[in-house]
């Protein structure tokens, strides 16, 4: 049996007085400090990844005049802030897709820009599904599939005067017909047409 093994070492009960002597975390880092490092603190925005290791008064210290946006002008803070919400990642409106290519390629990330190549363009028109019952209100209010905000909210505004009873004398027969201008247009307004 071999008394230098390491696995002989493992199964100790007693360390040995050398072992006892050794260090088990690295020295506090802070200027004339001898104790343990048992903490750690971040170095800074342009380190990344790295970390000072100072015992539990000086890492106190050092959390409370710690600023990573120190030396950032506030347009920068504000820019990082907003990237920071998804996470530093690009970001496409939902179920917009890129066009692709004649060669049936696709950069979405601007790699190919970067190199010099030319910049990836998203779609310039927005493709929507127009759902029955939004036909059917953009029919009710006698307008075009492709109406705009604009001219959905003037119609609207024109067929309310229209049957409106204070408009027509208290007269109660078009009373309905008003009642299915209004849910037509909170129809389109819910489905987002203006």
């Amino acid at each position: 049996m071999k008394f230098d093994s390491p696995l002989f070492d493992r199964i100790r009960v007693k360390p040995t007085a050398d072992r006892l002597k050794q260090r088990t975390c690295p020295a506090c880092q802070w200027p004339g400090c001898a104790r343990d490092g048992t903490h750690r603190a971040p170095k800074g925005r342009q380190a990344e990844g790295e970390y000072f290791f100072y015992c539990l008064d000086h890492v106190r210290e050092y959390n409370q005049s710690y600023n990573y946006f120190a030396g950032m002008s506030d347009d920068a803070v504000y820019a990082y802030q907003k990237d920071a919400l998804t996470g530093h990642r690009p970001t496409w409106k939902m179920g917009q897709r890129g066009e692709t290519p004649a060669d049936g390629t696709r950069d979405p990330f601007g790699f190919s820009h970067e190199m010099g190549g030319q910049p990836f363009e998203p779609p310039r028109e927005e493709s929507r599904a127009i759902r029955t019952t939004e036909r059917r209100a953009l029919e009710l209010m006698g307008l075009e599939l492709s109406a705009t905000a604009e001219e959905i909210k003037t119609r609207f505004k024109e067929l309310v005067k229209k049957h409106h009873p204070d408009a027509n004398g208290g007269d109660r027969t078009s009373e309905e017909r008003l009642r299915n201008v209004i849910q037509a247009y909170n129809a389109l307004k819910q489905a987002g047409f203006c």
